[in-house]
């Protein structure tokens, strides 16, 4: 007898559990890849293959349309996958809302690029560490000490629990791979063109806003998980550490969200995050995010991980019973 709401449990967590077995092969083709191709196809055609392609006012309509065209065609194209999929078969449905959920999430995909970091630091190579984090962050890293090349990896650890962690995982529990892929094409175009710089400050505009707009919740949901991973956790994390630079920090970023899971994290490893920091040649000013209590060390970089992924279990139990009452 056909059991929808088993189904769907059975779903979201076979996904779940195929992203933390086998992460993101580089020899699959994803979908978060062929939206970058996308984003990059449809900048283009905006903008007629220039780098700026006119005033701040056409720049900002340029980068709306954008915004609109890319979620909606990702949307689109999840949904007509599944129906044509479930027309063939149930069990083809099925199968192939698996994968698609299993290609939304991205926590062992963090987790490897992260201890890429970890292990140069680890093995004293610093030049391979910068280029390592580089993959990872948005910032500068030529000038990075050691301390700086772990402190970067935490700070993105942190921040992606809620990106690549658990805002994916709760836009698919409520509205699965369409919504979950739709929000994931919003995050890539923030990552891709919602940058404040000459290329990207007017025609970025829209897709960073919209991406603001989607993690509002998750940001703050993220957070609270981590807190309760923090004191789930024990031994190296603090708990009470953890929720009173939470109160503290959480507003300490220029993005309404970014700072709520990485005040977590820097009060749960008693560290102390952010900090001014060089971005495209030059220096921006951040305020610190956390207590200069210890030196961030590149264990951090382990510790965080484990932060995330205890995150990721609870979001998983609290994602499974979305998907059976919903």
């Amino acid at each position: 007898m056909w059991n929808w709401a088993a189904n769907q449990m059975m779903i979201f967590s076979a996904g779940f559990f195929l992203d933390l077995m086998f992460g993101d092969p580089h020899w699959m083709p994803h979908p978060v890849r062929l939206t970058g191709r996308l984003i990059g196809g449809t900048e283009r055609l905006l903008r007629g293959g220039k780098g700026k392609g006119g005033s701040a006012a056409e720049e900002l309509v340029k980068g709306a349309v954008l915004a609109v065209i890319v979620p909606a065609a990702v949307a689109g194209a999840a949904w007509g996958v599944l129906r044509a999929a479930y027309g063939l078969h149930r069990f083809a449905g099925m199968g192939a809302e698996i994968f698609l959920t299993y290609q939304i999430f991205a926590a062992k995909c963090l987790r490897v690029e992260s201890m890429k970091v970890y292990d140069c630091l680890k093995a004293g190579d610093l030049d391979g560490a910068r280029a390592a984090v580089s993959m990872i962050v948005g910032r500068d890293t030529d000038r990075l000490d050691e301390e700086g090349v772990a402190k970067a990896a935490v700070e993105t650890v942190a921040e992606n629990t809620s990106d690549g962690v658990i805002a994916p995982m709760v836009y698919t529990a409520l509205g699965g791979p369409v919504l979950g892929l739709l929000y994931k094409a919003v995050n890539t175009m923030d990552s891709m063109v919602g940058y404040k710089n000459e290329k990207y400050l007017y025609f970025g505009r829209a897709a960073a806003k919209l991406d603001d707009l989607v993690n509002y919740v998750p940001a703050r949901v993220s957070a609270w998980m981590m807190i309760g991973g923090a004191f789930l956790l024990g031994g190296d994390f603090s708990g009470r550490g953890a929720l009173r630079v939470y109160k503290r920090d959480r507003r300490n970023h220029a993005s309404p969200n970014s700072a709520h899971t990485e005040s977590v994290c820097a009060g749960a490893l008693g560290v102390r995050l952010a900090g001014d920091g060089w971005y495209f040649g030059k220096l921006v000013k951040k305020p610190f995010i956390g207590d200069d209590l210890r030196r961030v060390e590149y264990e951090d970089i382990r510790r965080a991980n484990r932060l995330m992924g205890a995150a990721g279990w609870i979001c998983w139990g609290v994602c499974v019973g979305i998907r059976y009452c919903w």
